[in-house]
């Protein structure tokens, strides 16, 4: 199943890939939760996501308590009538300033699918700022968002950076770790999906809280660039490596693959 919102570095184009190699355990942590695809797509018992993104967590969480309920409010949001310029700046408006984290998190699903790209993107104050997408006909992903509510009676949520969701890693626990990747080029950089970005020091503490937990008999596998750096970083682990079509461009013709790797630590 696609993971209802649009997110770059989405998982889905390789989750058979991530499956392959993910060994099995009691309970998957994610630190970086993202969309959710490999959630979605994988079958443990359990699951411990984090997001150092708040919007995210509150939206997954109010899913998970509220279910079909929200997920009806959230559709009255989508429609001809809302997928306009005037419409979209006001909604982000709406968002940037409300209180209320029902609402909240029902225009973050509303910008997520209506924005440009489906970038998230902060701005220095922590407002939302991508403009709007213009796209024909955004889609209201009903089904999606009912089987991510049926999948997250496994999952517990939590706001927290990668250090402190990869420390409550215990026996039998198994880590995944799609951390913001490294770019290809200067001129490549879309780390800044929120205020502080993730930039090379964050790319070796990852690196370095990966070890920990491998020594302790935790294994983790993490996604990356393939670059002369994350071959680094990364040294002593199994690696795979990969040809991965980019989805980030809109232009269809600057849409080329990219090298990654999954790194594997046991």
């Amino acid at each position: 199943m696609k993971p209802f919102l649009k997110w770059a570095g989405n998982k889905f184009q390789i989750v058979k890939q991530v499956r392959e190699i993910l060994p099995m355990g009691k309970r998957l942590i994610e630190p970086f939760v993202g969309s959710g695809a490999v959630f979605l797509n994988t079958d443990y018992p359990q699951y411990m996501l984090s997001d150092a993104n708040g919007d995210l967590i509150h939206l997954y969480t109010t899913l998970q308590e509220e279910g079909e309920p929200f997920v009806a409010y959230c559709r009255q949001f989508f429609g001809p009538d809302h997928n306009n310029p005037d419409v979209y700046y006001g909604r982000r408006a709406l968002f940037n300033d409300t209180e209320d984290k029902r609402l909240r998190s029902a225009l973050f699903l509303y910008l997520n699918r209506h924005c440009y790209n489906g970038l998230c993107r902060y701005n220095a104050m922590g407002g939302f700022n991508v403009p709007f997408g213009r796209y024909k006909y955004p889609y209201f992903p009903d089904k999606e968002l009912l089987f991510f509510v049926a999948r997250a009676s496994h999952a517990t949520f939590q706001q927290a950076d990668f250090i402190e969701s990869m420390r409550q890693a215990e026996a039998g626990d198994v880590v995944y770790c799609d951390p913001p990747y490294v770019p290809l080029s200067e001129t490549a950089n879309f780390t800044s999906y929120r205020a502080g970005g993730f930039d090379s020091q964050a790319q070796q503490n990852l690196a370095d809280e990966i070890r920990k937990l491998a020594t302790r008999g935790i294994p983790v596998l993490v996604s990356n660039h393939d670059t002369p750096f994350v071959r680094e970083i990364y040294a002593g682990a199994e690696i795979v490596g990969l040809q991965v079509q980019r989805f980030i461009s809109r232009d269809g013709k600057n849409r080329n693959k990219a090298g990654e790797v999954l790194a594997l630590f046991r």
